[in-house]
């Protein structure tokens, strides 16, 4: 049964040790710029907060991206996941998601920020 949006973005949090609850919302901050992103405890997301999938979906399964895909069992593997605003997410999907993995400039930004994520982890 496919995950719901609310699910992974918990999921992204309940993975992230940057990540807060406080008075009924949870906090965390975009992994690109940093900006404070807020969800609620259902993992709804509020404001600007958008879900990331640090190596894009449509990269699985590519043969030029093996080697970021090697350790994760999917897309929606929390290794995966993160919060990012949306104005980050939107413009990494317009040029490096978009590039696609045989470009060398997207392979190093998508495994720098796959790095950072993991770092974040508990």
């Amino acid at each position: 049964m496919p995950r719901t949006l609310r699910q992974l973005i918990g999921l992204a949090l309940d993975t992230d040790t940057g990540a807060r609850s406080e008075r009924g919302l949870r906090r965390t901050r975009c992994l690109h710029c940093r900006a404070h992103l807020t969800s609620g405890e259902d993992g709804e997301p509020l404001g600007a907060t958008t879900l990331e999938h640090i190596v894009p979906r449509s990269w699985f399964g590519h043969r030029a991206a093996a080697e970021l895909t090697a350790g994760l069992t999917g897309p929606d593997d929390p290794r995966n996941l993160a919060l990012a605003c949306a104005r980050c997410n939107q413009q990494k999907g317009r040029s490096h998601d978009a590039a696609g993995p045989t470009d060398p400039r997207a392979r190093e930004i998508v495994a720098t920020l796959l790095a950072k994520r993991l770092s974040r982890r508990p």
